[in-house]
């Protein structure tokens, strides 16, 4: 579970040794941690009064900076909640915010931003550490408390105010659910304001972590902080096969990467003739077997049946042979002589992998003589 104490969530450790030290290391610590590409710019004479606060690894928020404190990115702040105050961290400050609020489909100039009171103070630090250090045991409590209730749901994260009056409980479910005397029991329980904020597995899965397929860490709980809708037809654009095992990812839905490259492949194939027309020549009516998109290259075979010795043929010939076709004519060869396309489909030990049993004890000869002896001693 990803934690404000880690480098994912706003690191807690000596705040108020080095501001300066913390501004920077808090510049690439966090996943909802923004560039700053004005930062270089002198600072207008009116500078915009809003900055953006970021608190757990999945939630920030933009805040009127009212009392017109001399704020940075990294600074620890508290700022207005509902009820009492948290407690953030800088994340964006100047001009850009007003963009970033553009990008985010907010108004810069609205009223009903909340406000930021005051730079943290130890005391509002120390507090905080002390709420963060309730949410592991809080959210083990509460999930064995909505275990007794029978309740078909499950409680993943939980994310305590600075102040320690309101905790957010984030949970996931399949369908709707009745927690209303879940939220009697833990609020007689925990002493405080209870918020029940339902996520999807993709944000569950952000929230948790974990290794992807590819070896690296999820992708959705280092960088990702909007998620795309994913459907089958990206993997259709890729000639991704279609196995769900494969194509799903630890939260069960499809792998958000199947999104990362479909807009190039979409590109290359848009001048592609289509692939559902058969090519009518001498040798034989040839059929669709499957592409490589880069190379340019359609593969096709003389018998459907057994799909063997398939033919590579540049797209262009293919083209030109479907042109030819609804002329009524038919040529001679699939490819040209000119054009064929050699591909190297030889396999070899390149990297010095031996056999996987070239560790197992070889059985001497004359150890299988002497079992067989055993086996059939003589009278």
């Amino acid at each position: 579970m990803i934690h404000r104490g880690c480098c994912k969530g706003g690191c807690t450790e000596n705040l108020n040794d080095n501001q300066d030290k913390i501004s920077n290391y808090f510049s690439g610590c966090a996943k909802l941690d923004d560039f700053d590409w004005l930062r270089d710019l002198p600072p207008s004479i009116n500078q915009f009064d809003a900055v953006e606060i970021r608190f757990k690894n999945t939630r920030k928020a933009f805040y009127r900076n009212t009392n017109d404190l001399r704020l940075k990115r990294g600074d620890m702040v508290a700022v207005e909640a509902s009820p009492g105050h948290d407690i953030g961290v800088v994340s964006l400050t100047g001009d850009i915010v007003a963009r970033q609020m553009i990008k985010y489909g907010l108004n810069p100039h609205a009223d009903d931003l909340r406000k930021v009171y005051r730079k943290a103070k130890q005391a509002d630090i120390d507090k905080w550490k002390e709420a963060i250090e309730l949410e592991t045991k809080t959210m083990l409590r509460s999930r064995k408390i909505s275990e007794d209730l029978k309740l078909n749901m499950k409680i993943g994260d939980v994310e305590f105010q600075g102040d320690k009056t309101k905790a957010i409980f984030y949970y996931i479910a399949d369908e709707r659910v009745d927690f209303r005397e879940l939220i009697k029991l833990m609020a007689d329980e925990f002493r405080i304001r209870i918020e029940m904020r339902q996520i999807g597995a993709r944000q569950e899965a952000g929230r948790i972590g974990g290794i992807g397929s590819c070896g690296r860490e999820l992708c959705c709980s280092s960088w990702i902080t909007n998620f795309v809708s994913v459907t089958t037809a990206a993997a259709r654009y890729q000639e991704v096969s279609l196995n769900p095992q494969k194509l799903a990812g630890q939260c069960g839905k499809l792998k958000c990467c199947l999104n990362y490259e479909v807009s190039s492949y979409l590109d290359a194939q848009k001048d592609f003739p289509a692939k559902d027309v058969n090519l009518k020549t001498r040798e034989g009516e040839a059929y669709y077997m499957k592409s490589d998109i880069h190379r340019g290259i359609y593969w096709y075979a003389l018998n459907r049946e057994t799909g063997s010795s398939i033919i590579p043929v540049p797209v262009e010939r293919v083209t030109e042979i479907i042109e030819i076709n609804k002329k009524g004519e038919v040529p001679e060869n699939l490819v040209l002589a000119s054009e064929t396309v050699s591909v190297d489909i030889s396999y070899q030990n390149d990297v010095g992998q031996d056999s996987l049993t070239r560790f197992d004890e070889k059985k001497s000869q004359h150890r299988r003589k002497k079992k067989r002896k055993n086996r059939n001693p003589r009278n």
